[in-house]
């Protein structure tokens, strides 16, 4: 359930929002509605366009879906998924900027980036204390190489149980030949590619995404015109073309459509008549007039034979 949240003045200068589209910013802000007391919400650009863009027909999911990568690439929510498969997202700055009285708990699960998991270490920007830094990747392995050095040999009077595992190889020889350790099953693995595709709960699952997008069509009814038209018929085109797009008209007829109207150089409104035009034109039939022999020939032929 959507709560009262706090919008900062800073918000309008923040570096971060500048970094991202006009919708992109749009779509933060309402998430900011949207999310529980802990700033988590399903990531899921039908539902959130269902949400925040319900009157807003022309931005649809794969837009929301464009919006929430913006936000991701400029760190101000982070997309991850839970153990159930499904994903979730989080606002990164959500406990400095939020202070909810008498939060509730989340139903969603925790971030595996920035919330500490049960057990272990909280994290130094949950807790407010400054971690102890590691020493140097070069510092650990002149420490390791020392130790190796200093480590008694095996079968003298001095080893002691367990320690020469410490300092071993991870090559042992068998056979006079060596072997690699087997690593265990799944750490050679990459990172997991995150699912854009995955059904929604409740057997609900949104559009597939068109396999022409209003964009390319609209490039290339720029890259036809002799000189470029202006931004505000482009964006009125864009709109009308992904309207039909939605509405499942065969990207067929919405090109033979914006050839029409590149060619009359009518008003973007018109766009939808020219589709329909090219959609449903009756072909021109010739009627064939079989050749009779005329009665008069002087008549016919204006005495020429």
């Amino acid at each position: 359930m959507a709560r009262i949240r706090t919008i900062k003045p800073e918000a309008f200068v923040s570096e971060s929002l500048a970094a991202v589209s006009l919708t992109a910013e749009r779509t933060f802000i309402g998430l900011l509605t949207q999310a529980d007391d802990q700033g988590r919400h399903r990531d899921h650009a039908a539902i959130i366009a269902g949400q925040l863009w319900v009157l807003r027909p022309e931005h649809g999911p794969s837009d929301v879906e464009t919006d929430l990568a913006q936000l991701a690439d400029a760190g101000l929510i982070c997309r991850y998924t839970g153990l159930d498969d499904k994903r979730y997202l989080h606002i990164v700055t959500w406990s400095r900027h939020q202070k909810i009285n008498r939060p509730s708990k989340s139903r969603l699960p925790a971030c595996p980036h920035h919330d500490a998991p049960a057990g272990a270490t909280p994290s130094a920007t949950g807790v407010g204390f400054t971690e102890p830094a590691l020493p140097p990747h070069g510092a650990l392995r002149a420490d390791a190489r020392e130790m190796r050095e200093t480590a008694p040999n095996p079968g003298t009077d001095h080893e002691s149980a367990g320690q020469d595992g410490f300092a071993a190889s991870s090559m042992r020889a068998r056979g006079g030949h060596p072997e690699p350790s087997v690593k265990p099953h799944g750490t050679d693995l990459g990172p997991r590619i995150m699912d854009l595709g995955s059904t929604p709960s409740g057997g609900a699952s949104a559009h597939a995404p068109d396999t022409v997008s209003a964009r390319q069509m609209i490039a290339e009814y720029v890259s036809a015109c002799a000189h470029r038209p202006p931004a505000g018929v482009l964006d009125h085109l864009g709109r009308e073309v992904r309207k039909m797009l939605d509405e499942g008209i065969s990207p067929a007829h919405i090109r033979a459509g914006l050839e029409r109207h590149r060619a009359k150089g009518l008003h973007p409104s018109t766009l939808p008549s020219l589709v329909h035009e090219a959609m449903n034109a009756a072909p021109v039939t010739v009627r064939h007039t079989p050749w009779t022999n005329p009665s008069d020939i002087d008549a016919a032929y204006g005495g020429d034979l």
